[in-house]
């Protein structure tokens, strides 16, 4: 029996919930929101009114008057959750929280007990803008009596909340990206790390290299940063700089007494955080270590976001938050400016010589030791600014665009078209001692010339009417270079069939309104497609030669998204194994990822088959073309409306076609017949596929 995977935070939030209420009868929760079905923004309280409507209490938009109630109430002798739908609007609560339930614990002559614990959901990376998607943890530090707790993948959020409500008062931060990722579990992080948890579960979590060795640097960060932490860690390890990584659960008061061993054996301390620099967490954790241990280590490097409000543009907000790329590139320039150990002849990216800056080819995944150079976006001999996108790559799963590690003169030492293996140079960043403006036009000596100005052509006398030119954005370059390699190598063929869909609309509509999840036909397709693997395993597979298809081990399913900036074509993983509204919650969030265009590669890589969703009305037949390596990919047409013979009665009826594009060197048109037919069965019986 397939082993069920960890919860999600959001599930695990939401499963810690409902004990504490079913363990603590005096336990109340306030906020804005959070009756069924909506269930909070976020979907943390779902299920808790409907169990528990005396206690789960929907309030008008005021902080201030949420956390005084919740104040009265724990003075009364009840206990009190509180949910900030952003952490941005804790602000509003503050004076609450300061004057209030902080200091009541001890202004009235005795120590009071204070059970209250407001919940905030922070910070960025979402694209939500400047007023909601600030980390605000720094602006409630050393207040007395008030502890602060965040949430990691490594801790239980009943523990949590527990320790909280029975040490109270406290706050619970909670990143929001967490919420969509997994909780780690079974001491495993992944394939090269195990973690421990440091004194009890809601100590420290240690994460180490599984094969051992001392620690080149520790790296310490809250909940939120910790994945972005793990990717800095295995980019660091590419680089030979062992990484050990700890994560706290409680932020305030700081205890190092169970970490204290580990830091001061390290030569690098470095301490990343998602909040811009000054009172911070990290700087308290910084002079704490200095305090304790001066004498046996420098001072630690503190990694802040970028002085800057949040903005809500993709691309600028990834500019000004903290990423794993400007961790590893930090720490690696601070571990090898003190120790040497990484080779003088082995370009880094971003490490700098005497001729600027080496820019080399970063390991991007772990199936690829060669990358397929696209596209520069600067000219040879052209000045660039760091962080700006420089140059485009395809791995075996994804077109990745790579930023510039600092400002320069580029010279290109793999041109467009050409093949670059991982840690090989791709270009260097040449200093240059004229503000770009009055650099000279002329390429530097050694460097190619760069190619001659074409002319704008001469407007005609429809010139001002329409646009003579389209440029292709970076997203669709990259599906180009998909769909005309499995053009060139896929000897497609097409099948399809038309299916009624009436019933199972009704009963999606039911399924929606118990569930609060949105549950539509994509999400009852992409399930049906991972229910039919074991009777088709060679549909869900490779071709490895002409005659061996290599099977894929369990149904990861592509989707299609196209919300009007390019075409992309995330990956549902393991969908036999989950609920239609789990999948429905990850597709929905891959929509909101498609508005925005914010998936990373991981995201895009590794699927099984695809689906091809074609939602629009009307629409009769979509034939795509198969997604290389793949070896089938499912459309999806629109509602199409009919009318069929009922007993002899013409009725009107819904309808939609199910089709099915297939190499036909490993799948043959009788085989995708059948696989069709199996999927309008599941259509015309959806119950059995709610689990």
């Amino acid at each position: 029996m397939r082993e069920k995977p960890a919860p999600r935070v959001v599930e695990a939030l939401n499963g810690a919930l409902h004990r504490l209420f079913d363990e603590r009868p005096r336990l109340h929760l306030l906020g804005e929101d959070i009756h069924d079905p909506y269930g909070g923004a976020f979907k943390v309280t779902r299920g808790l009114s409907t169990k528990h409507p005396d206690r789960v209490l929907t309030t008008p938009l005021s902080e201030s008057g949420i956390t005084g109630v919740a104040a009265g109430l724990a003075l009364a002798g009840d206990q009190a959750l509180v949910e900030i739908m952003f952490g941005d609007f804790a602000a509003l609560a503050f004076d609450h929280i300061l004057n209030l339930i902080s200091k009541s614990v001890t202004m009235y002559g005795e120590q009071v007990p204070m059970p209250v614990v407001v919940r905030c959901p922070v910070g960025g990376t979402r694209g939500y803008g400047p007023t909601h998607s600030q980390s605000v943890q720094k602006y409630f530090l050393g207040i007395p009596n008030l502890k602060l707790y965040e949430t990691s993948p490594f801790h239980d959020p009943y523990v949590l909340l527990s320790e909280a409500l029975d040490h109270g008062p406290a706050m619970l931060f909670e990143d929001k990206v967490l919420y969509t990722r997994r909780l780690f579990r079974d001491d495993v992080v992944d394939a090269h790390h195990r973690f421990t948890l440091l004194a009890g579960p809601a100590g420290w979590a240690h994460m180490s290299p599984i094969d051992g060795g001392p620690a080149d640097v520790v790296l310490l960060c809250p909940g939120g940063m910790a994945h972005r932490a793990i990717e800095a860690v295995n980019l660091l390890r590419e680089r030979g700089i062992v990484t050990h990584l700890l994560v706290p659960a409680r932020l305030h008061p700081l205890d190092l007494a169970p970490v204290l061993p580990l830091i001061t054996a390290a030569p690098l301390v470095a301490v990343a955080e998602e909040s811009t620099e000054g009172g911070t967490w990290g700087a308290d954790v910084a002079a704490r270590i200095h305090g304790e241990a001066r004498q046996r280590i420098r001072s630690p490097l503190l990694l802040s976001s970028r002085d800057s409000v949040i903005p809500t543009a993709r691309h600028l907000e990834t500019m000004v938050l903290l990423d794993a790329r400007r961790i590893t590139e930090a720490v690696t320039e601070a571990h090898s400016g003190r120790t040497g150990d990484v080779p003088a002849d082995r370009p880094v990216e971003g490490s700098t010589a005497t001729t600027g800056v080496l820019f080399a080819a970063p390991k991007l995944n772990t199936n690829d030791t060669t990358y397929l150079v696209l596209h520069w976006h600067a000219e040879d001999g052209a000045y660039v600014t760091e962080d700006t996108p420089l140059v485009e790559v395809e791995t075996s799963k994804a077109v990745e665009e790579i930023a510039a590690p600092a400002s320069g003169r580029l010279r290109v030492h793999v041109d467009a078209g050409g093949e670059v293996a991982v840690g090989e140079l791709l270009a260097e960043l040449l200093p240059d001692e004229l503000p770009p403006a009055s650099a000279p036009e002329g390429a530097l000596p050694g460097a190619r010339p760069a190619p001659r100005p074409v002319p704008e052509p001469t407007p005609g006398p429809e010139a001002g009417r329409y646009p003579r030119t389209r440029t292709l954005d970076r997203v669709q370059r990259a599906t180009a270079a998909v769909v005309s390699r499995a053009h060139r190598e896929v000897p497609a063929a097409f099948t399809a069939i038309e299916v009624r869909i009436d019933e199972v609309m009704t009963h999606l509509r039911r399924m929606s309104a118990a569930t609060g999840a949105e549950v539509g036909l994509p999400e009852v397709i992409v399930k049906a497609v991972a229910a039919a693997r074991p009777a088709f395993p060679h549909l869900f597979g490779s071709l490895r030669d002409e005659r061996t298809v290599e099977l894929a081990d369990r149904a990861d399913v592509g989707v299609t998204l196209d919300a009007g900036n390019g075409l992309y074509t995330p990956v549902l993983r393991d969908c036999a194994s989950r609920p239609l509204a789990e999948i429905a919650d990850d597709l929905m969030e891959f929509r909101l990822k498609a508005l925005r265009g914010e998936f990373s590669a991981s995201e895009l890589s590794g699927g099984a088959i695809t689906v091809s969703l074609n939602p629009d009305p009307g629409v009769l037949l979509v034939h795509p073309i198969v997604m290389w390596p793949q070896l089938c990919m499912i459309s999806v047409g629109g509602p199409l409306e009919r009318v069929s013979l009922m007993d002899g009665v013409p009725v009107p009826c819904t309808a939609t076609t199910l089709g099915l594009a297939y190499d036909h060197r490993a799948v043959n048109g009788r085989e995708a017949t059948a696989f069709l037919r199996t999927l309008a069965g599941a259509l015309r019986d959806p119950e059995q596929l709610a689990d």
